[in-house]
């Protein structure tokens, strides 16, 4: 399968924006926890409507998972609360929209959510022989609330998630800026949310992407290259459900990946577009905007197909970072696994994700999985490589769920039933602290049968 160059989070020096609509001053129309959020659809045995996409993308900070969007449970409350705001919107038809008055013009669109749309700078300060040298990444995001929660990508804010002397400022149409601190950010997911010290800025309104439909007309605001700010770029959903893994490289050298569900959409997006909405035509955010497909691995030029993060697969992600700096109820293993390569499978090593480590008192070892089993199924969803396996977890369970894993040890098949903990500092620090005192697998790694093969390494 041939791999693709992206543009996420960083290129050329810049990270890389947009809105939704609201009334100035609305009564709320469905906030979060009022029923107007769907929780995500249980993608058990679903695996055959999503394609994979084997991508290789120079992000910073790529993670090791799809994140399933939960519930947002953050009620509207008294004055000076956090209050995000949700679509009112018809149900779109393939070939006429029922709405009882029309969608958006492009000019409306974009003069109704321009206040809503921010540009993100990263300074980093940097010591290079003696002589003290200030950079800046830039990207987008757009605002959540009255109160400025802000969201955008992880990759747009990473290194200021690493390192506290980083700074962040938010920059708006016209002209006004803030500092920003950040308040969480979810790697795995791509997802982050910052705040700014202000009142009554304008909330964009968070649509409903499990209605959208391929064809349908959508909208990007966003400041490409950092430069040409707040530009307003239009074009269809080209398809949805797509499974992209884009590779990184972490701060100690080993090749991390992160799999995300995400919309393919024609909108021009570029360097700097990253963090920011992706709206429908009733003005109401459906995505956010996270990366582009530049180049096959085998030089291949492509034009035109950008990628959004589906605003209902965040939803619940953005109401945990405010809540609690972290999204809580995330499956975790404890475990890392790798692809089974077509070279190792000719050899009748069977498909799916092949555990390369197991951490000591994780769910996964009290389960009596082991390194250099096979994970072929969880419950009645076939696993046929890493990226299946998050997937899956992601999608189609949360921390305290038990699932039936199948797996294949020395060629033969064993259930093992397995109650997943939750992904948090604690157990995630305690996995690396395990690791950093292993000798770190290299990059032939045999697999303990006399022959080798590449791998991607995906932490769950």
């Amino acid at each position: 399968m041939n791999e693709f160059n992206f543009y996420n989070s960083e290129n050329d020096g810049y990270r890389g924006g947009f809105g939704g609509y609201v009334d100035p001053d609305p009564a709320p129309n469905t906030p979060f926890g009022t029923g107007g959020a769907r929780p995500p659809k249980n993608k058990k045995g679903g695996a055959a409507k999503i394609i994979a996409l084997v991508l290789a993308c120079t992000i910073a900070g790529g993670g090791a998972g799809v994140g399933g969007a939960y519930l947002y449970s953050r009620m509207a409350g008294p004055q000076n609360s956090t209050t995000i705001y949700e679509e009112v919107r018809p149900q779109v038809q393939t070939v006429v929209n029922t709405n009882g008055g029309k969608p958006m013009t492009p000019e409306q669109l974009y003069a109704a959510n321009l206040p809503s749309c921010v540009g993100i700078t990263v300074n980093t300060t940097v010591n290079i022989f003696g002589q003290t040298t200030t950079s800046a990444a830039s990207g987008s995001g757009f605002v959540l609330s009255r109160d400025g929660y802000i969201a955008t990508n992880y990759h747009v804010i990473e290194s200021a998630a690493k390192d506290p002397s980083v700074t962040i400022q938010v920059s708006f149409a016209d002209g006004t800026k803030y500092d920003a601190k950040l308040i969480g950010g979810e790697k795995d997911n791509d997802i982050a949310v910052i705040k700014i010290e202000a009142d009554n800025l304008t909330p964009v309104t968070l649509g409903d992407s499990s209605k959208l439909v391929v064809g349908e007309a959508v909208y990007a605001i966003g400041n490409p290259l950092g430069e040409l700010t707040y530009s307003l770029t239009d074009g269809i959903v080209s398809a949805l459900d797509r499974l992209i893994t884009t590779n990184s490289t972490d701060e100690s050298g080993r090749q991390e990946s992160t799999t995300l569900n995400v919309l393919q959409t024609n909108c021009a997006i570029n360097p700097g577009n990253s963090g920011g909405p992706l709206f429908d035509s009733y003005g109401n955010v459906v995505g956010v905007v996270s990366a582009k497909y530049t180049q096959s691995s085998n030089g291949v030029n492509a034009e035109g197909l950008g990628f959004a993060l589906p605003i209902n697969d965040v939803k619940g992600i953005l109401s945990d970072i405010i809540e609690h700096g972290y999204v809580t109820g995330k499956p975790y293993m404890g475990v890392q696994v790798m692809n089974v390569s077509s070279e190792a499978q000719r050899y009748g090593i069977t498909a799916g994700a092949a555990v390369s480590y197991v951490a000591e008192g994780s769910c996964a070892q009290k389960a009596g999985l082991q390194v250099n089993d096979i994970i072929t199924a969880i419950d009645d969803t076939a696993i046929d490589s890493s990226p299946a396996l998050t997937a899956a977890l992601a999608t189609g369970y949360k921390a305290g769920d038990t699932a039936t894993l199948t797996v294949i040890r020395n060629q033969q098949e064993l259930k093992l039933t397995i109650t997943f903990d939750e992904k948090n500092a604690q157990t995630e620090a305690n996995n690396q602290l395990q690791q950093n005192n292993q000798q770190q697998p290299s990059q032939d790694n045999s697999y303990g049968y006399g022959y080798q093969w590449p791998f991607n390494v995906f932490p769950w």
